[in-house]
């Protein structure tokens, strides 16, 4: 074997599993990704026995693992930048430098989280062509927080995202305002998500 293939080789071997299912995890994961998004801000546990690198939660690394193929590209912050050789095999994804060349992205902290503008914002025409965002926070609780309303919502619901406050709710309604252009964002933190699609409108911004 020649040098180049023992260093992949040994590379590849540093890598740990992903789901032991893949196919029937990673549809699990899907569809409780279309959940969170149809009914913002309620949240969810996911289940995954993927074993993730450092950086990963629980619930953000499933939704990595079920979310990314060959044609997406993926944007990492720098305290995730460490799991970019795990998903790509795992995936087959394409890590970009560029926020705003992302189909997807993944902040590790609310430290990390760039301005959303920076990221694909889609087109009128193609709105769908926009980033989907996933942002690791602290802890997340639907007892205090902001306020959400808007489609999916039957009155409103309460969301609490540790870290995330009047800066982010300013940025988001920024956001908004841009429909049908715009991110979608997963909130992620251990094992529980929350979805927040761009129509959502926040209010009584709460979180610290």
């Amino acid at each position: 074997m020649s040098a180049a293939g023992m260093h992949a080789g040994g590379a590849l071997a540093g890598l740990t599993p992903g789901f032991s299912d893949p196919v029937g995890a990673a549809q699990a994961v899907f569809r409780l990704c279309l959940e969170r998004l149809s009914r913002p801000g309620t949240l969810a546990e996911v289940r995954s026995d993927a074993a993730l690198p450092a950086g990963l939660h629980v619930a953000s690394g499933a939704l990595l693992l079920a979310l990314l193929d060959q044609d997406t590209r993926l944007w990492l912050s720098p305290a995730a930048a460490g799991a970019a050789a795990y998903l790509r095999f795992h995936t087959g994804c394409v890590p970009v430098d560029d926020p705003a060349e992302a189909d997807f992205a993944l902040a590790a902290s609310v430290r990390e989280l760039p301005q959303l503008e920076r990221f694909a914002q889609g087109s009128e025409d193609y709105p769908d062509r926009s980033t989907t965002l996933i942002v690791q926070v602290e802890s997340l609780a639907t007892d205090a927080g902001w306020t959400l309303r808007g489609p999916g919502i039957a009155d409103s619901v309460r969301l609490s995202a540790a870290g995330l406050g009047a800066a982010f709710a300013l940025d988001w309604a920024a956001n908004r305002r841009r429909f049908p252009c715009g991110v979608d964002v997963f909130l992620a933190s251990d094992s529980r998500l929350a979805g927040l699609p761009r129509t959502t409108r926040l209010e009584d911004s709460a979180c610290t």
